[in-house]
């Protein structure tokens, strides 16, 4: 494990939001994009080494949709790079971890990626990210 890559914030309004964190953060984001598979739109900013992410559901039964009807907006996920996902899965698992999918997938920002239930990781929703 690298680094946080990134911490993933649900919000109701994507435009909203980046009219926050713009004047927040003094700056601009760097990237939006969409993921249909995950039915989600994403705004990033870089501070540094890290990014912030903000994810905004784009259907009502996307996983961000989902964790908005039960939570409020706020940090949903924290993302931690890794050189070899296969690998960290297989380790993870071996230790107990329990994953939501059980091989990695594309996701945002030209990641692989791989969630660890929140069950298995003292209620915190863990992301692995790999450079594709």
């Amino acid at each position: 494990m690298n680094k946080i890559e990134h911490l993933g914030i649900a919000v109701k309004s994507a435009t909203k939001a980046k009219e926050v964190f713009d004047k927040l953060l003094n700056k601009p984001s760097f990237k939006t994009e969409t993921v249909e598979s995950e039915g989600v739109s994403t705004i990033f900013y870089a501070l540094g080494p890290n990014k912030l992410e903000l994810l905004e559901a784009t259907n009502p039964n996307s996983p961000i949709a989902k964790y908005l009807e039960k939570n409020r907006e706020g940090i949903h996920h924290v993302a931690i790079a890794v050189d070899d996902i296969d690998a960290e899965m297989k380790r993870l698992k071996a230790e107990g971890f329990i994953f939501i999918n059980e091989e990695p997938k594309k996701g945002a920002d030209n990641k692989l990626i791989a969630f660890i239930h929140p069950k298995s990781a003292n209620g915190l929703l863990v992301e692995l990210c790999q450079d594709l």
